[in-house]
């Protein structure tokens, strides 16, 4: 069961409600965002990736919680029969698939982070996959950002580590791989960004 924007978007809410925060609005950002570069992609379908985006944090429902959230979301969402889903909900903080990456301190237990790392690496990385790391990294609670001003947003909360870079390297380059197969600047399909920047 792959859910219907209408039914994500009533999954958000319920999580919003249980977890309220600004990462509900954060969600509703990333899904403009994936929908839009999605209608760009050739490969892509902007209905689906409006869904994947509401839905890839939806591990917040069970927060306040940090990280946990990846796990927590993967598991709700295969509950619900979302395979695709939960997929996103693990994969989309992992531009680079390893669990060094993740910043600042692990939120569950040390066998829920065997399970993670168990996931992950059998976790079959595809094209939306990668369009939700992307737009993950393009939109705070207030709006739509730069990747370099989401990076800096979570590593002032979550801190820096030794594997830090290598996730900065990782996050610079989707950009300029998905400007490449959209034949544009993917900042210039997000509603007032360049007018922001350009101020």
């Amino acid at each position: 069961m792959f859910p219907t924007p209408a039914q994500a978007e009533q999954l958000l809410r319920e999580a919003e409600a249980l977890n309220p925060g600004g990462w509900a609005a954060h969600s509703r950002f990333v899904a403009q965002a994936a929908r839009a570069i999605a209608g760009h992609h050739p490969d892509l379908d902007p209905v689906r990736a409006y869904v994947l985006g509401l839905l890839h944090d939806i591990g917040r429902r069970t927060g306040p919680n940090q990280d946990r959230h990846i796990l927590d979301g993967h598991d709700f969402l295969l509950s619900l029969g979302s395979p695709d889903a939960a997929r996103i909900a693990l994969t989309h903080s992992f531009p680079v698939a390893d669990l060094a990456t993740l910043q600042g301190e692990w939120d569950g237990t040390a066998q829920e982070w065997a399970r993670l790392s168990e996931l992950l690496t059998a976790a079959q990385i595809t094209e939306e996959d990668r369009l939700l790391q992307l737009c993950d990294a393009l939109a705070l609670a207030d709006g739509f950002c730069t990747v370099q001003e989401r990076l800096v947003d979570v590593t002032l909360r979550y801190g820096f580590n030794a594997a830090t870079p290598h996730k900065w390297r990782a996050m610079l380059k989707l950009k300029a791989d998905f400007d490449v197969k959209c034949e544009r600047n993917v900042y210039s399909l997000l509603p007032g960004l360049v007018e922001r920047l350009t101020q």
